[in-house]
């Protein structure tokens, strides 16, 4: 008997008649006498509605019972799922986290899985019965509701999948798959078939929004097939799974981009052992995320030049604390929060020469400026003027053979 976790996004579970669809899929893997425990998301919109109800509270809303109001959506969706599945007759049961239970460390509105109690679901599977788990919600060591984050029911599904030792895990959305670029902004992104771990949490990481990073990072550290599919058809979707099965004759699998970047430039720093240190590690301690750093060394060796990027909504608050940073000296600082970062991501670029050359002279082709680099094995970023977006994507998709 095989056992399956099925994930729904909150586009798959979004009406009634899309969760009467949902359990439809269900009888279906049923039938074909497979396990299942299914994740759900809220349905769509409506955990936008109660954060909009928190802050028409107040704009301090109480985190611990932030937790308990986010975390009502989704018991929502259990609840419905379960009746129309019950409905069909095919019996099926909702747990919420605190049942099981799915047991979180860390802070509200961003704990993480430790561990799930197993013994009660096991128990109701081998019954035949189907198991409805919230996607993104657990309980912490002093039994409050705690959520995972926003997308977290991805990593929820994924922590089950291995702690159940389920034999697959479908993340079901409203796209059939993982495609080459966005194909709301690229009508020629193709479908990929097959991509590796390391590949889709680059893809995930640099803003392809299919699926999340930590639930890609999750698979990948304990070897959990992935398969991304559609809730409303047929199509064969993505399969997500270790790096010897892929095809390393193309260089390029995708082309990712993200415009919720901001870069900054210290002009003028003292060059001297530890100055790097001393300008991060503030912004570290405040939880700030850096990504490309560049550091240009004057003529006469004694200043330097940092360039680093952040997210957007990070940029006043990085330069409050570069400004209050009593260990740093430095002329002046200045920003530009108008950017974007455009990648290109391939396992066979290792063993393929010419692609950062092949990438750099077709944004040349186009006159778009590169501002910031970054590279790894199998991902190259650079940092152009946001509104060369879409201009830099179609030109890199068409020049790697994406089309």
């Amino acid at each position: 008997m095989v056992k399956k976790v099925l994930k729904f996004g909150g586009t798959s579970v979004g009406t009634t008649e899309r969760i009467q669809h949902v359990a439809n899929i269900i009888k279906k893997e049923r039938s074909l006498g497979n396990q299942v425990i299914a994740v759900v998301s809220a349905m769509a919109g409506k955990t936008n509605e109660l954060v909009k109800l928190s802050n028409e509270i107040s704009d301090e809303f109480d985190k611990r019972e932030f937790d308990v109001l986010l975390s009502s959506g989704e018991q929502v969706t259990c609840a419905l799922l379960s009746g129309a599945l019950n409905n069909l007759k095919v019996k099926a049961r909702s747990w919420l986290s605190w049942q099981i239970p799915i047991l979180t460390d860390g802070g509200h509105s961003n704990a993480r899985i430790i561990n799930i109690h197993v013994e009660k679901i096991n128990k109701y599977l081998n019954e035949d019965e189907v198991v409805i788990i919230p996607g993104f919600q657990g309980i912490s060591k002093n039994g409050d509701i705690t959520t995972i984050g926003r997308g977290g029911s991805d990593a929820t599904a994924v922590a089950i999948a291995k702690i159940f030792n389920a034999d697959s895990c479908e993340i079901y959305t409203d796209v059939d798959g993982v495609y080459s670029t966005d194909p709301n902004k690229i009508p020629v992104a193709k479908k990929i078939n097959k991509i590796s771990y390391d590949e889709m949490l680059e893809l995930s990481s640099l803003g392809a929004k299919v699926m999340q990073s930590s639930a890609v990072q999750t698979a990948l550290m304990y070897d959990i097939p992935l398969e991304v599919k559609s809730t409303f058809s047929n199509r064969k979707g993505t399969k997500i799974f270790s790096q010897e099965n892929i095809d390393y004759t193309k260089s390029v699998t995708g082309v990712a981009y993200s415009k919720d970047d901001a870069k900054i430039t210290i002009i003028g720093v003292n060059d001297k052992p530890g100055v790097a240190a001393n300008i991060f590690e503030p912004l570290s301690k405040s939880q700030i995320n850096v990504d490309m750093v560049i550091q240009n060394i004057s003529s006469d060796q004694k200043t330097t030049d940092i360039t680093f990027t952040v997210k957007r909504n990070d940029i006043l608050k990085t330069k409050e604390i570069l400004k209050n940073n009593r260990q740093i000296a430095y002329k002046k600082i200045i920003h530009n929060d108008k950017v974007a970062k455009i990648s290109i991501v391939g396992a066979g670029m290792v063993s393929t020469p010419g692609v950062t050359y092949k990438m750099f002279r077709a944004l040349s082709d186009e006159n778009i400026n590169i501002l910031a680099i970054s590279t790894s094995e199998i991902k190259l970023s650079v940092i152009i003027e946001e509104d060369m977006t879409l201009k830099a994507i179609k030109k890199l998709h068409t020049i790697f053979d994406l089309d």
